[in-house]
């Protein structure tokens, strides 16, 4: 790390709840988040959560066309500045990313030109990925860089490296960064069955992340979306500080899946880890997201980094489901909990050691083509 970097404030809504509060009661209990939708299993925003995204719909008339990708970016990342007491005269810099993007929105515009074979005029700039940093900006009337970008499933964290090197840059020293996304569509779930990957069976742990003994794929498509507020310097407010950065890719065996070790994902770690004794890391929030082979690849990348001294393990994707590219940074906020609570979040289904000390916290994230980030925490 070239300078100190803070983050000051984090703010999400997701399955979990729409307040920092609620993410934590949630991770009280071992109940997951995850019912039926036309047949599938997914993670739905709670109806307060709903409601809320209705409401923000309904109070400005540029909103109503407006897919809940950018709904969700724009609700959390309001309160993620307020929290951090930004005013839009900081021209602090947003860089929100999204794997899908517009979906429901595309999808629907799509099924109308089939039709109709025409659609309408908002259909091509209300579904670009800049769509989303750009409504944000112009919702929180900022005059800094606008940034959005899809790198899969790290893209989250992806931004957060981006705010990092802006703020090193010097041609910045606020940024807020974060990933959303609204997956929840027929053509997007078929998109994950059709990979094998999609969990079938409706048990008392459905997504088996992190577990290694299991027999079938289990992944399962969640909603939300999740902003942080990064500063320059060693704040005094700051909820946790970046102390380490690292990113790879791989060549690729399969467009979907990783090497058998991720040697991206050692890559990563290893360049996060630089400057860091492997015995100070506590914990490591897997980005794991109930596939056999791409559980099983970090797993194993993790053992080849830390051998016979594996830290805690944990992942929240078995309660949570996959968020793709708000899933990144719905990581580093659990481990924010972990560090600030200073208590271990648990998988249920697996047989996991109380870490000692929660001081140092890797989180990981990897999206397809083998783009892997890992970002170490301290308190």
């Amino acid at each position: 790390m070239q300078k100190p970097i803070s983050i000051v404030a984090l703010q999400s809504i997701s399955p979990l709840g729409k307040t920092l509060e609620e993410s934590w009661h949630s991770y009280q209990n071992n109940q997951h988040c995850f019912s039926e939708q036309n047949g599938n299993l997914v993670a739905r925003l709670s109806q307060e959560s709903q409601d809320e995204i209705k409401k923000l719909r309904l109070s400005d008339s540029k909103y109503k066309s407006l897919d809940d990708s950018v709904l969700f970016a724009i609700y959390s990342s309001r309160k993620a500045i307020h929290e951090a007491k930004w005013k839009a005269s900081d021209n602090f810099g947003i860089n929100i990313g999204s794997s899908r993007g517009a979906t429901h929105l595309f999808e629907s515009y799509f099924k109308e030109f089939l039709k109709k074979e025409k659609t309408k005029p908002l259909s091509s700039p209300t579904t670009t990925l800049g769509n989303i940093s750009s409504w944000v900006a112009h919702d929180l009337q900022t005059q800094g860089p606008e940034i959005s970008h899809s790198i899969t499933c790290s893209t989250a964290l992806h931004a957060m490296l981006n705010g990092i090197a802006w703020i090193n840059s010097g041609m910045c020293d606020k940024f807020l960064v974060g990933g959303s996304e609204a997956p929840l569509t027929p053509f997007t779930i078929a998109q994950m069955q059709a990979l094998k990957i999609y969990a079938k069976k409706s048990t008392d742990f459905p997504c088996r992340a992190l577990d290694s003994n299991k027999k079938r794929n289990s992944m399962i498509l969640g909603e939300g979306a999740s902003m942080a507020c990064l500063e320059a310097g060693n704040s005094k407010h700051a909820l946790a500080k970046i102390i380490g950065v690292g990113y790879a890719t791989e060549v690729l065996e399969h467009n979907a899946s990783l090497s058998t070790d991720a040697l991206c994902f050692q890559r990563s770690m290893k360049m996060a880890l630089e400057d860091i004794n492997l015995n100070e890391v506590d914990i490591i929030v897997t980005h794991t997201p109930g596939t056999l082979k791409g559980d099983l690849a970090e797993i194993n990348a993790i053992e080849k980094i830390f051998c016979n001294k594996i830290p805690a393990l944990t992942t929240n994707k078995w309660k949570v489901g996959h968020t793709l590219g708000a899933s990144g940074m719905l990581n580093i906020e659990m481990a924010i909990h972990m560090l600030n609570k200073q208590q271990f979040i648990s998988v249920p289904f697996i047989e996991s050691t109380t870490p000692k000390n929660t001081s140092k916290i890797l989180v990981n994230a990897v999206g397809f083509g083998g783009n892997a980030v890992s970002i170490l925490l301290s308190k």
